[in-house]
């Protein structure tokens, strides 16, 4: 077994989806959680198909994070995968209508952080390890940190 690790090339401000999932649908269900629970969303799907033609199937609003998503898709190369790259929102606002798409089995990471995924090749193909998604913890939160993240929070419309 060999393994690689593969970072992701993307903008720092574009968050991305990264998991696996198990079937050709996978493109279609993806864009149609986004489209509907983000009207608007900018956004492009990459899904590398293991078996079959083995193609990276693509999908987006956005020709420019659809052809990124393939991209990485293509980087990664582990059959049914799957990238979700973001323009305009945040992961959280996709990420219950992601995870209930049926063929979705896992979710490695959702961030606009640097990530790298660890990827092992046999004699079959590549699969996905795990990631690396940010760097470590500098220290601990304490009482003005918290209330900076609380105010972030409700400036941003994720609390009331």
């Amino acid at each position: 077994m060999e393994i690689e690790v593969v970072a992701l090339t993307k903008p720092a401000d574009v968050n991305v989806v990264f998991g696996q999932s198990h079937f050709i649908r996978t493109v279609e269900d993806l864009f149609e959680a986004v489209a509907t629970s983000a009207p608007g969303a900018k956004f492009g799907v990459a899904f590398c198909e293991a078996s079959g033609k083995r193609l990276v199937r693509h999908a987006g609003t956005d020709p420019a994070l659809e052809e990124l998503a393939v991209r990485n898709a293509e980087a990664i190369g582990a059959g049914h995968t799957f990238l979700v790259m973001l323009g305009n929102l945040f992961p959280i606002h996709v990420l219950r209508a992601i995870r209930e798409v049926p063929e979705v089995c896992r979710i490695f990471c959702a961030t606009a952080n640097a990530v790298e995924v660890i990827v092992a090749r046999t004699e079959t193909g590549r699969g996905v390890l795990g990631v690396i998604d940010g760097e470590p913890p500098l220290g601990v939160e304490g009482p003005a940190d918290a209330r900076e993240r609380h105010e972030f929070l409700r400036k941003i419309g994720l609390k009331s």
